[in-house]
């Protein structure tokens, strides 16, 4: 049988977290950590689908209808956002897929996204990183996963070497490359968590009751903040405000090959987003607190939406020894985005060891719950 093959990287915010759905300003890079599907046509009205992530594998129809309520009813959960992409993209043929992934779940390394961005390739969506990031951003939040766009944009417009200065009031892009003489370090805190069950879902609806008074949070400035008068409102208003500009200060830090005051600037970030936006944790604190106090780290912050996860530091090559940390810890480098190519014969484990593709599945129930 003849594979098709895509795989779609995490991504690690650098800084500019909480701005993607305020019309702000990320700078995030897709990493060489991700998920790689292998999808082997057969003309099937069904697709199998296994994971190394789970024991048990799933079935799922090519023609599953776009609807948050039937999507509701697929199981297991994790199934959700495959049917969601599924019925987004609408591939006409079904068949075999295979799901790795060397992303930790809920670490906040944008698994999810990873996962839905390379099954929008291979099933055969097409375009920019703008078009995939839209689609995969309306079958996540229809499956239940509310994202921006910043987790698909990384994923799918990432490049090697270079970090991704992304204005969400356009959606444009721009590139800047990462000094020679750093390396990027992710630790994860040992504490993973689902965005539905966090406090995610108030911070966006707090961001959307101060832009009623002063507009996108992301296109306000200090002036527009002090205007705010409900203290708690404020505090995230300015939160998203101080971000943007430390965004554009990292990105200048960047090109100047100023790694100090690009750290400096992400434990300003870690701080705000602790304070003001209420998003991190003892754990998290405690290690940024750790990495800060490591000689030849320059800065570090919460990645990501906060609540667990992990955090990200910019340090000296060799400053900072993995293997100290009682939870995993990663030195990652800038990767490109998802790319499609073309696959070989189905690797050995395509299937389960007993041979029969049919073993050990669950028939994922996708009937329309009216």
């Amino acid at each position: 049988m003849h594979a098709e093959c895509a795989f779609g990287p995490g991504r690690v915010n650098l800084i500019g977290d909480h701005t993607d759905y305020n019309r702000g300003l990320a700078l995030p890079m897709a990493i060489d950590l991700g998920t790689e599907v292998r999808f082997t046509p057969d003309g099937s009205s069904r697709f199998t689908i296994f994971s190394t992530a789970f024991t048990t594998g799933i079935t799922l129809p090519v023609d599953i209808p776009l609807d948050p309520a039937v999507l509701e009813e697929v199981e297991p959960h994790w199934a959700r956002s495959i049917a969601a992409i599924i019925a987004a993209v609408r591939p006409e043929r079904g068949g075999l897929v295979h799901i790795s992934s060397t992303l930790p779940m809920g670490s906040g390394l944008s698994s999810s996204t990873a996962l839905a961005v390379a099954l929008a390739r291979v099933f055969g969506a097409e375009g920019s990183p703008r078009t995939i990031s839209r689609l995969c951003q309306q079958a996540e939040e229809l499956a239940g996963i509310p994202i921006g766009m910043m987790d698909p944009m990384a994923s799918s417009g990432g490049r090697a070497g270079q970090a991704l200065l992304i204005d969400f009031n356009t959606l444009d892009i721009d590139y800047v490359p990462l000094p020679d003489d750093i390396e990027v370090i992710v630790v994860d805190s040992g504490v993973h968590r689902s965005l539905r069950d966090t406090d995610y879902h108030a911070r966006v609806v707090e961001c959307t009751a101060a832009a009623v008074t002063v507009g996108p949070l992301g296109l306000a400035d200090d002036a527009d903040v002090i205007g705010l008068r409900d203290a708690q409102l404020s505090r995230r208003a300015r939160h998203v405000v101080t971000e943007c500009r430390r965004v554009r200060q990292v990105a200048e830090a960047f090109r100047a090959d100023d790694p100090i005051t690009a750290g400096e600037l992400m434990v300003e970030s870690h701080r705000s987003l602790a304070e003001d936006f209420e998003v991190s944790t003892p754990v998290l604190d405690a290690l940024v607190a750790d990495l800060v106090a490591t000689p030849g780290v320059f800065g570090a912050r919460l990645t990501g939406a906060g609540f667990g996860g992990c955090v990200v530091a910019l340090a000296a090559p060799g400053a900072v020894d993995l293997d100290r940390f009682a939870t995993p810890a990663y030195r990652v480098t800038a990767a490109d985005g998802t790319a499609a190519r073309e696959g070989g014969p189905d690797p050995e484990g395509t299937v389960p060891p007993t041979g029969d593709p049919t073993a050990g599945l669950v028939d994922a129930p996708v009937d329309d719950p009216s």
